[in-house]
């Protein structure tokens, strides 16, 4: 599903059967072609990588992703695996790996639930039983606690009020109605700020933030930060941020993946991959104006080898 502000637009002379013969050649006896695998997977578009797959059974008799995964490693295989899969299958296996094993990649979660569509969030609900055999609300109960769990819970339903509708009688009283769960009492109702932060149209709430600051004199992010704490903290201010600025959100993901000490694989190359066929140029955009370099001298000067010459491809250049 290829959107318009996106940095991967494919290839115009493509051929399935001519780069399912290429990879295979890539991977075919000792060592592999790091390079001719760089030179089809990130240069096609979503829809071009899936006939891909289709030609390669079909002419090869083999699976594409089983091979690439049996002749690749570490971030360059994340990478490249994550772009020949579909988009709602890949925020599946994300949640999913979020989810399995000792600890729980927080981020991750509230990323994908925070910032999906109904639709994608459907998909996402369908997929996922389809691939586990469970559902994925039943995996995040088991998963988490507390007021976070119900945050994710209501997020994965997939039904937030769409409509552009603001009710400026209702956008006033939800704002009355966090201002007393919060800042005008001792203590915190936090279940207040997540049914109206998970159910409310983006529109509304933008209204309630509005009204909030001038009941108050604070930001909701601001009020959000002295009266939560954790991972009910990151929920909510994701949530906000999403609401307000989608790109922005992203933007700060990819640089707080690559800031300080080490480096977040695993969400750089998530946003790398699940946004650079939907609105990679506005994320660029807004990772410049917010820290003042390119989105694509922070990946070269973080990253190296066969994994950055995918991720600089994904970026779609210097600007």
């Amino acid at each position: 599903m290829a959107g318009n502000r996106g940095t991967i637009k494919g290839s115009y002379s493509f051929n399935a059967e001519e780069d399912a013969q290429k990879l295979r050649k890539a991977m075919k006896g000792l060592g592999t072609d790091e390079d001719a695998i760089i030179d089809i997977v990130p240069k096609r578009d979503l829809a071009q990588r899936q006939q891909i797959l289709i030609a390669y059974k079909s002419s090869i008799g083999r699976d594409l992703i089983a091979d690439l995964k049996s002749e690749l490693s570490g971030n360059f295989e994340k990478a490249i695996v994550g772009l020949m899969t579909s988009i709602t299958l890949y925020d599946v296996q994300e949640l999913k790996n979020a989810m399995k094993g000792a600890g729980t990649d927080e981020g991750c979660l509230i990323e994908i639930l925070a910032s999906r569509s109904n639709d994608e969030i459907r998909r996402i609900n369908e997929t996922y039983k389809h691939q586990y055999g469970t559902r994925l609300e039943e995996d995040i109960v088991s998963d988490t606690s507390s007021k976070f769990r119900r945050v994710l819970v209501s997020l994965s339903t997939g039904n937030r009020d769409e409509s552009h509708y603001v009710d400026e009688g209702l956008a006033q009283q939800d704002a009355q109605c966090l201002y007393e769960a919060g800042e005008n009492r001792w203590g915190t109702d936090e279940s207040q700020f997540i049914t109206v932060l998970c159910t409310r149209n983006r529109n509304h709430l933008l209204k309630v933030f509005d009204e909030y600051k001038r009941l108050s004199g604070k930001d909701i992010t601001e009020s959000i930060k002295s009266e939560m704490s954790g991972d009910l903290e990151d929920a909510l201010l994701a949530i906000v941020k999403c609401t307000r600025n989608k790109n922005a959100y992203f933007a700060e993901r990819l640089y707080k993946s690559m800031k300080g000490l080490g480096t977040d694989d695993n969400t750089l190359i998530r946003v790398m991959v699940s946004r650079c066929e939907i609105d990679m140029i506005d994320i660029k955009a807004e990772f410049k104006r917010m820290y003042g370099k390119s989105l694509y001298s922070f990946i070269k000067g973080d990253t190296s080898g066969d994994y950055r010459k995918v991720l600089l491809l994904l970026c779609g250049g210097e600007d």
